[in-house]
């Protein structure tokens, strides 16, 4: 089943900075590494793919995070789309031309 989900993973306590930015960009190389279409915008992180491997990826990410903190947060939202491809761009086209109108 094909899947479009939007997570946000970040070290929660353990640490006296504000700063989460370390951690998150571990959890950022797990999504690109993973070859998967993907974007990443100032709140989240989009990931497009197969159910299976876009949650073995959120999972593989939220690890990452959670090697540099004894806490994670974790928030995870999800379309499920069956038979639809390259949501990831497609959604965001078609607000788009609807803006020209």
């Amino acid at each position: 089943m094909s899947v479009l989900v939007a997570f946000s993973v970040a070290p929660a306590g353990g640490s006296d900075s504000d700063s989460v930015s370390a951690a998150v960009a571990a959890a950022v190389r797990v999504v690109r590494a993973s070859g998967l279409p993907n974007e990443t915008n100032a709140m989240f992180t989009n990931v497009e793919g197969e159910w299976d491997e876009v949650m073995a990826v959120v999972k593989a990410a939220t690890m990452a995070v959670a090697e540099a903190a004894p806490r994670v947060s974790l928030v995870l939202k999800a379309d499920l789309r069956p038979g639809v491809e390259g949501a990831l761009t497609k959604k965001v086209a078609a607000v788009e031309a609807h803006l020209q109108d």
